[in-house]
């Protein structure tokens, strides 16, 4: 039997695991199996699938969904397996829906997030699909193989859902529609040996070309966040320490530098957490770890272990999503907001880490205003990205199932995002999003972070305001340069904060761009320094760098003072090694 996986990603540089991670189940480990399994090896561990032939075609949701159809049929496969994911939903079901045309007798069966809510309308909608698998795979898809010929052992396949067209009526989960077919459903699938799962990495599909890996070392969630697939999804589910560090070293040993760790809440288990914080340290200078942490569950063992990193080890998704305890209560979200907060001004006064927060437009009783005060808020406290989403009301969450209680109206598409609420109108959302281009554009970039703080913190109106004025000029749907920006919120800040011009303009200078233009404001070179400082008995403040004679000098006079630039004359840098104030 030749089984064909149809790997479609939003993008190149991202690789589902899924494909690996079940493959690694059947065939066992790799010397006994190729993209083609070796049947030669039928006494090896996991072989009992020697007769089982695997391969792959790989794509993106920008290629041509023909020709990914015509590469997928001439494989000739017997099976064709999917996962689905938000965005890449729809391009699965384009190349599918051609590839089935073009192949005789293959059975589809499909699989992932998209599919964790009731995929009874689905199957109908599209009858080329035999199965889908809602849950964990690992187990579930290669009994499914196994009795793909023999259907009436698919209903002890947990996690199963199939049309039927046998009228055994003992078996049957009657339709909610009349119909031939009858939907089957066995509910959804649970691993619950998780740490006796092969690895991924074990498989000779997994992807070791690409810029970051991810890694799964537990499974489930504590919370029961009710935008999320999951939540409540309990118990957790552990590898050992002693797995964690066997994946690692040979992650390590194939080069790879950045490790997607994708444990729903990291820091649940603190005596785990800080045994994994260990671990990781042993990659310092050769491995960068991302990790969902939860600011609440902060305890004064893990912050003190936490202090102690080694700068740039992490890069810390702090579980925000509001500041409102209203909306948190009614999205299902655990936790103290009193202790969320401090643990977030605990993580933002570490320099050797970076943290990220996100808000969520959309979730139940969160208004526009709301969200801008949380935006400012966070700005404050120094988050070191931001991010704004709107709410998705995914498949299989509680959100989605009590959407209508709650009179939330979304989108019936991928990626289901929310259109309306009792709190927000679809105007207000479109604002929100706006909002998050602005923030992405200004506040996640590095060169115009402290500038765009300065602004969101002193006018509370900035927001919307300065989000109204890049939409009036329409740039908020374009890609803009670094550069263009600078010289927008240059202009902005003009007319309507000339206070800041001066913050702009140091940041400007400050990023290596042109002195000639504009931003750069009434900038001078200054040809000899020190006689120019002696003449005018001025001193100087350096706030970075060292001064040096062969430094070629630039000064700027602004309303707020005198500033100078230094720039090494010998490497040609386009940013100055030297920044300073002058004093009298």
């Amino acid at each position: 039997m030749k089984i064909l996986w149809l790997d479609i990603n939003s993008s190149y540089s991202h690789s589902s695991v899924a494909l690996p991670a079940i493959h690694a189940q059947v065939c066992g480990r790799p010397e006994f199996c190729a993209e083609g399994c070796d049947k030669d090896s039928d006494e090896a561990d996991g072989s009992r699938h020697s007769d089982w032939e695997w391969c792959v075609v790989r794509g993106t949701i920008n290629d041509n969904p023909g020709a990914l159809a015509s590469a997928v049929a001439k494989e000739m496969p017997d099976v064709i397996a999917a996962t689905f994911w938000l965005f890449t939903h729809q391009m699965q079901i384009e190349v599918l829906s051609r590839a089935v045309q073009l192949l005789d007798d293959v059975k589809v069966v499909c699989g992932g997030p998209e599919f964790l809510g009731d995929n009874e309308d689905f199957l109908r909608s599209h009858p080329f699909v035999t199965a889908i698998i809602r849950g964990e795979g690992e187990e579930a898809l290669p009994k499914w193989l196994e009795a793909i010929d023999d259907q009436k052992a698919w209903s002890e396949i947990q996690g199963l859902c199939w049309m039927e067209h046998d009228r055994d009526e003992a078996t049957v989960i009657l339709s909610k529609k009349e119909s031939a077919s009858r939907y089957r459903d066995n509910g959804i699938g649970r691993v619950t040996d998780f740490s006796g799962l092969r690895y991924p990495e074990e498989s000779p599909f997994f992807k070791w070309d690409k810029p970051f890996v991810q890694m799964e070392t537990t499974r489930g969630c504590f919370n029961t966040c009710a935008f999320c697939v999951s939540g409540g999804e309990k118990p957790v589910r552990y590898q050992s320490l002693e797995q964690v560090q066997a994946r690692l070293e040979n992650i390590c040993a194939h080069g790879i530098k950045d490790i997607r760790v994708l444990d729903r809440t990291f820091n649940y288990d603190t005596a785990r957490a800080c045994s994994m914080l260990d671990i990781f340290t042993q990659y310092d200078g050769r491995m960068r770890f991302h990790l969902e942490i939860h600011p609440s569950l902060l305890s004064e063992t893990l912050k003190a272990k936490l202090a102690t990193l080694p700068k740039g080890l992490l890069h810390l998704e702090a579980g925000i999503q509001s500041l409102n305890a209203t909306v948190l209560e009614e999205s299902g979200r655990k936790g103290s907001l009193k202790s969320s907060l401090e643990g977030l001004e605990f993580l933002c006064s570490l320099d050797n880490l970076e943290t990220h927060a996100d808000l969520i437009a959309g979730l139940p009783s969160y208004t526009l205003e709301m969200l801008c005060e949380d935006i400012a808020r966070l700005a404050e406290i120094g988050v070191d990205e931001l991010q704004v989403e709107s709410l998705k009301v995914l498949p299989g969450t509680q959100m989605r199932m009590n959407a209508k209680e709650k009179g939330l109206r979304y989108s019936p598409l991928p990626p289901y995002e929310i259109m309306q609420t009792p709190a927000m109108t679809p105007d207000d959302l479109q604002k929100a999003m706006q909002v998050s281009r602005m923030i992405d554009f200004y506040y996640n970039a590095p060169n115009w972070q402290q500038v765009i703080r300065k602004l969101i913190t002193g006018n509370r109106n900035f927001i919307m305001q300065f989000t109204q004025h890049l939409s009036d000029i329409m740039v908020l749907d374009s890609p803009l340069s670094q550069e263009r920006r600078g010289v927008i919120l240059y202009n902005y800040c003009k007319e309507h904060h000339p206070q800041h011009v001066t913050d702009v303009s140091i940041a400007w200078i400050e990023a290596g761009w042109s002195l000639k233009k504009e931003p750069a404001g009434d900038i001078i070179k200054i040809k000899n320094l020190e006689a120019y400082l002696a003449e005018n008995h001025l001193q100087m403040s350096i706030s970075y760098g060292c001064a040096d004679p062969s430094h070629r000098y630039y000064m700027l006079t602004t309303p707020d003072g005198m500033f100078i630039f230094g720039y090494d004359s010998e490497q040609h840098q386009p940013s100055p090694v030297l920044s300073a104030i002058i004093t009298h």
